[in-house]
């Protein structure tokens, strides 16, 4: 990342130049977002398998959860439901207890950030309410479906952190598919599959 006065551009293999304080719509690419999330570990990389669980697998399974959770939805909020963690494809993915302690201007800029990439796919710049509550439901139960099969934690302790989920595992199609984790390309390339199969 290169700083020019106040900005802070981040070069993509897009080509793209992103100014993460202040992002242009024009600058956001799903190529730079699927490469960027494909290679970005949940829980910092401290889960079981051969590859890290990324935060590309981790939007597909939001997504999937998400669907069981409220069939028949629109386009528009399943594509929110899958770009809900963008951002950390420049970001990274910080841990909440963290991003708690960095205070507002982390929240400012990653919303910022989000807002730049659902206009660029020509979705609402925010979530509404209604939304932001129901993807919010989908991320902790995948976080509970992580936590408990992959990240070490007992079922009591993730149903202490991210409650308990709303539904069993196996009412979610594929689900031992979701949440082994993928190599890199294969969750770059299923990540894509996934917007595109809404857009479609």
């Amino acid at each position: 990342m290169a700083r020019h006065g106040t900005r802070a551009w981040q070069r993509m293999l897009s080509g793209r130049r992103l100014d993460i304080l202040d992002p242009s719509p024009l600058d956001v690419e799903l190529s730079d977002i699927a490469h960027g999330l494909a290679r970005v570990a949940r829980w910092n990389g401290q889960t079981r398998g051969d590859y890290p669980f990324s935060v590309a697998q981790h939007s597909v399974l939001v997504l999937e959860l998400f669907r069981a959770m409220n069939p028949g939805c629109s386009p528009v909020w399943q594509l929110q439901a899958l770009l809900h963690d963008a951002p950390e494809y420049v970001m990274g993915d910080i841990i909440s207890p963290f991003k708690a302690a960095m205070g507002g201007n982390y929240k400012d800029v990653e919303n910022r950030l989000l807002s730049a990439i659902f206009l660029r796919f020509s979705l609402p710049a925010s979530m509404p309410a209604a939304l932001a509550k129901l993807v919010k439901k989908a991320d902790r139960e995948a976080a509970f479906f992580e936590a408990t099969h992959l990240a070490g934690f007992a079922d009591a302790e993730a149903r202490k952190f991210f409650g308990a989920p709303g539904q069993p595992a196996f009412d979610v199609e594929a689900f031992d598919k979701l949440i082994r984790p993928w190599p890199t390309r294969e969750a770059h390339d299923r990540f894509v599959a996934a917007f595109e199969a809404i857009g479609s």
